[in-house]
């Protein structure tokens, strides 16, 4: 299988022009991350917290440097892991 990550909310932030969006993602079979379509023009912070009982050997990472410019941020997952992200920007 692949990586697969989708949005499941997107609400204005109260303290200012600020964008939140909220999704999950998911990396089956030998698939180690992917990109995640946050949908804002620019990612300015990014939070992963991985689902499952399991500990990880190692942590889930954003594999860029802040502001992201576009839509899409790359992470870095451990094999068939699953979890949620916030995206902040605008």
């Amino acid at each position: 299988m692949a990586f697969s990550a989708i949005p499941i909310s997107k609400e204005s932030n109260h303290a200012g022009d600020k964008q939140i969006v909220v999704g999950k993602y998911s990396s089956d079979g030998a698939s180690k991350g992917g990109d995640i379509d946050t949908t804002l023009r620019v990612c300015e912070n990014m939070i992963l917290t991985r689902k499952g009982s399991s500990t990880a050997v190692t942590g889930n990472a954003v594999a860029e440097s802040f502001p992201v410019a576009g839509n899409a941020v790359t992470i870095v997952t451990n094999l068939d892991e699953d979890g949620l992200w916030e995206a902040q920007g605008f």
